[in-house]
């Protein structure tokens, strides 16, 4: 049997949430009275996979997350809360560079529903295949458009996979294809299973999250989100 390897969590909290159309970043909007922010923490803090945690907040949040949400309910697994970058892949290379050799779970942290159990296959995954993602198959048809708004492709439904988060690598694997991507002058990649398809060519294995782990964008994800809160309490 394989020993544990060591397991970071890297909990992304640095955007900004204009689609929220609110002044308050959407990860830290109340939800059941707690920061949608708490409830991946919370997530991670009680698993027994997880080892560490590393908080990427916004640029002169550190304390407010700290104060007010680290300490106020007790999530002793972060370790250290840093400051994001200007885009997405600039927090998370921010965050791997504070890891440790293992495996890295790479989360939103406006995903509020990320449970143990997803956890649990998540790290069941990334033991036998080295990087992996979350997702679900989708309901729905989905067709791929030209520039002119006109269906170009209606890919097979079946083969059609809706991405979440968490994403979960191999740490010295994905610190390798985050190394290469900031060498590069121009960058476009919307998650992190993108990287590594793109620098380094390796095959992502899916596994199962949960049609309930959304990711709050706007005020109708909040109002969702809200009904499945009040289900699961």
């Amino acid at each position: 049997m394989e020993k544990k390897k060591y397991c970071t969590a890297i909990v992304l909290a640095a955007g900004s949430g204009k689609r929220m159309g609110t002044k308050v970043h959407k990860q830290y909007l109340l939800m059941g009275g707690k920061p949608v922010l708490y409830y991946s923490l919370r997530a991670f803090e009680d698993c027994r996979r997880i080892d560490e945690i590393i908080l990427v907040c916004g640029a002169g949040e550190e304390e407010y997350c700290r104060q007010e949400i680290v300490e106020k309910y007790g999530l002793s697994k972060v370790c250290k809360i840093i400051s994001g970058g200007a885009e997405r892949y600039n927090s998370v290379w921010n965050g791997l560079r504070e890891t440790k050799d293992g495996y890295v779970y790479i989360h939103d942290g406006a995903r509020p529903f990320v449970d143990g159990e997803m956890i649990e296959r998540a790290y069941e995954c990334v033991s036998e295949y080295h990087a992996c993602v979350a997702g679900m198959p989708s309901k729905d048809t989905v067709k791929i458009a030209d520039p002119d708004n006109v269906v170009a492709e209606t890919p097979d439904r079946s083969s059609v996979w809706i991405v979440q988060t968490p994403q979960v690598f191999d740490t010295a694997l994905i610190r390798k294809a985050y190394a290469m991507l900031m060498e590069k002058e121009q960058i476009t990649v919307t998650d992190d299973a993108m990287v590594v398809e793109q620098m380094i060519g390796y095959p992502i294995r899916l596994f199962y999250g949960s049609y309930e782990n959304i990711k709050i964008t706007t005020p109708e994800d909040l109002e969702i989100a809200g009904v499945f809160l009040k289900r699961k309490s």
